[in-house]
């Protein structure tokens, strides 16, 4: 009890450092340059990568699960085009947009099944997919963007209230995968799973459903994402994006997740997501390149992970 007390505040901790963090990078950009706080930049920071906070929700349950998943990429990538392709051959766009989350479930119930059952490691079984999605589009679309996308089909570009489609997204699924976590066996029976496999057997949980469940889950928020990003845009890029994977790893373990299992909530990967794009927003403002986001991306990982295994030695 005292540790899981201790990681709980330690995660607590981990997100209000990132809002700080957030503030502070917002106050100092806009003192050098006013433009990075206007309106049509902060829409940009927000709107422009909400597909992969949303993305990031449904890693942070993977990895909480005790399990990894690099072929996230590459199922957005080819969910992205099957969602074009779609909309663009006269079928509902309301089929456009459902099509992503039934496959993203599918495909990834498989990968699960496949970690679960056949004991495959996951980043064995997820690098097995991302070679497989990822070489089947560019052999499928032979690298063309789909364009001609029928209107009423950007559902990124909607807006309630004034506010973006995608904003709403993001905080809704955010809240909604929290309280999941938080309120539910099956939230509870992940956080089991993830900080001691054998204890949660001898507890009754089903390892290899609750494992399997995870990465359906995964799949499904991996398709909504996947329509976000094709809906953004009038065009479609048939090629997977590059380091999209590692970005939304990034975002989960930056907010707080154990890269270890057992540990961590969806709020902290959405605030580490937002992180990501204003420290993206702010280079360019401050004409630095754009090329040391990776380099930050790295460095804060490198400390996370450090400080998180530094905690569990503390709690023992």
């Amino acid at each position: 009890m005292r540790s899981r007390l201790s990681h709980t505040l330690g995660t607590l901790g981990q997100e209000i450092l990132l809002v700080v963090v957030i503030l502070a990078l917002f106050a100092v950009v806009g003192s050098v340059n006013a433009r990075f706080l206007s309106q049509h930049n902060l829409t940009s920071i927000f709107v422009g990568n909400a597909y992969i906070a949303v993305a990031a929700i449904g890693m942070s349950l993977v990895i909480i699960s005790g399990n990894i998943d690099v072929s996230i990429g590459a199922l957005i990538g080819v969910l992205a085009v099957i969602s074009g392709l779609l909309a663009t051959n006269g079928y509902p766009i309301w089929l456009a947009w459902l099509a992503p989350l039934v496959l993203g479930a599918l495909i990834n119930t498989l990968v699960g099944c496949l970690i679960a059952y056949a004991k495959v490691p996951s980043i064995i079984a997820t690098l097995a997919m991302l070679s497989i999605l990822s070489g089947g589009l560019i052999t499928f679309t032979g690298g063309r963007w789909i364009s001609g996308l029928p209107a009423g089909y950007q559902l990124a570009q909607f807006r309630l209230l004034d506010v973006p489609s995608p904003v709403w997204f993001m905080i809704g699924m955010t809240i909604l995968a929290a309280l999941l976590m938080r309120y539910t066996a099956f939230g509870r029976s992940v956080y089991a799973v993830g900080s001691n496999a054998e204890a949660a057997r001898a507890s009754g949980i089903s390892h290899a459903a609750t494992v399997v469940k995870v990465f359906a889950i995964h799949g499904a928020i991996g398709g909504v994402a996947a329509v976000l990003f094709a809906t953004q845009l009038q065009v479609i890029q048939s090629t997977v994006p590059v380091g999209l994977e590692l970005v939304i790893i990034t975002a989960s373990v930056v907010g707080g997740v154990s890269i270890l299992g057992g540990v961590g909530t969806v709020f902290g990967s959405t605030l580490a997501a937002i992180l990501f794009a204003a420290i993206g927003s702010s280079l360019i403002f401050l004409n630095v390149s754009a090329y040391w986001l990776r380099a930050v991306q790295g460095v804060l990982i490198l400390a996370t992970v450090l400080a998180d295994m530094a905690r569990r030695r503390r709690t023992g």
